[in-house]
């Protein structure tokens, strides 16, 4: 029986790195165990946050990639911050003496000039060349994922213009997303962004989100097929040969702007080594990702900084290996006002080491209540200094005592294949 297709327009891609990647490649590669046949349209050039060759390998060979060239209007930022033009654009990170020099012009250009965001050059030439693409090689849906947003606005031309069937993934939210409110934006290019948002939410013939708040939000705007399908974890046949550390190992894998710095916790930590003499011993924070010089004051501040070891990257295959070894996996959800709604990718990797998860974030949000169900850990709020305090010294206790272990009740649900199902599922549904 042939296989139905579905052509997935993604700006992020191997060599690509990071939880924008892992999404669209781990559903293109278990899509044709449900009767689908990914094909994959990509920028050629794009601006990478990280690079992870690695992920390759993870494609399968019978998933079509096609690339096309994308012009985009990063070279200017570059020039300004004094970057290479091969160094990962990280606009978060960039240090206090560059954001206080191009900040407010970088972002008002980028809120108000690139509508919906700096792709918008990639729009039609994409439109174009699929229109020809799909005519000579039809497929069977269409999926569009965003941010960037530029994304859905391909999508929907393609409805538009050749009635395809079209789903919009929306991986984070796009006018309440927690920068919108940093881009300087004029009422017009408010209204614009709103507007445009708006139509693909009307026009796209199902919508999916990575979480509940984020559903119910798009439901509110009168959006009206909505489906939940998270992220998560790839189960692996074997696990990695790991010996755990022999040290109380605090692990955040990922980036960690400055909207994630758990300023408690490092108070907590810093107070709790200064009156414990063994506890200081034992004591190490494993940093693996981009971290925002805010973050890194914090710890100075603190007087933890000779408590940290950093890596700026790993490749995604030896993720597992750090999680397992490590003793607690810290998840901090960002400080912002769309909080409720987060579910970053990192939790549900996180989900699949079985170890105790000290997360600090809304108690009320959709992490929350993921980690209730699961038993994986609990949600501390970011001001909460006394159960902080408690939550600490209780896994250090188990740590001591060789019994630091989380729950895994209703983990598989989050497997990566099981979330494919879902997806098919839903597929099979809009063609039918």
């Amino acid at each position: 029986m042939a296989l139905k297709k579905i052509l997935i327009i993604t700006y992020y891609w191997p060599p690509s790195g990071g939880s924008s990647v892992l999404r669209w490649l781990k559903f293109a590669r278990y899509l044709p165990e449900f009767g689908w046949q990914p094909t994959i349209y990509t920028p050629e050039n794009p601006e990478r946050q990280a690079y992870d060759p690695s992920l390759l390998e993870e494609i399968p060979g019978s998933v079509q990639v096609i690339k096309r060239k994308i012009v985009e209007p990063y070279r200017l930022f570059k020039f300004l911050t004094g970057k290479k033009g091969d160094d990962p654009l990280t606009v978060s990170f960039v240090s206090e003496k560059e954001r206080g020099r191009i900040s407010g012009l970088f972002r008002w250009i980028r809120g108000n000039l690139f509508i919906p965001d700096p792709r918008k050059f990639w729009i039609n030439p994409s439109v174009r060349f699929l229109i020809r693409y799909l005519k000579e090689n039809p497929h069977d849906i269409v999926v569009s994922t965003g941010p960037p947003h530029s994304m859905h606005l391909i999508g929907y031309d393609l409805k538009k213009k050749l009635k395809t069937t079209w789903i919009a993934d929306f991986r984070d939210p796009w006018t309440n997303i927690d920068f919108y409110r940093e881009l300087k934006l004029t009422a017009m290019a408010d209204r614009k962004h709103r507007s445009l948002e708006r139509k693909v939410l009307a026009t796209a013939d199902a919508v999916i989100t990575v979480g509940p708040a984020l559903s119910s939000e798009f439901r509110s705007m009168g959006c009206r097929n909505v489906h939940t399908i998270t992220n998560g974890f790839d189960r692996p046949e074997r696990l990695p040969q790991t010996e755990p550390d022999k040290k109380f190992s605090i692990l955040h894998i990922g980036s960690m702007p400055a909207s994630r710095n758990p300023t408690t916790l490092w108070q907590v930590l810093s107070e709790i080594s200064g009156n414990d003499q063994v506890f200081r011993s034992d004591l190490v924070i494993h940093l693996i990702g981009s971290v925002d010089y805010h973050v890194l004051r914090s710890l100075e501040e603190s007087g933890l900084e000779k408590y940290v070891i950093r890596r700026s990257h790993i490749p995604h295959h030896e993720v597992l290996s750090y999680l397992l070894k490590s003793s607690v996996l810290l998840l901090v959800i960002n400080n912002s006002l769309n909080a409720r709604g987060i579910l970053t990718n990192k939790l549900f990797e996180y989900l699949s080491a079985g170890k105790p998860i000290l997360a600090i974030g809304p108690v009320d949000g959709d992490a929350a209540d993921l980690l209730k169900q699961t038993g994986a850990g609990t949600m501390l709020d970011y001001d909460d200094r006394e159960n902080i305090r408690i939550s600490v010294l209780d896994l250090y206790s188990k740590f001591r005592l060789g019994s630091i272990t989380a729950g895994s009740g209703n983990v598989d649900l989050y497997s990566r294949r099981n979330l494919t199902s879902s997806l098919a599922g839903l597929l099979d549904a809009l063609i039918r």
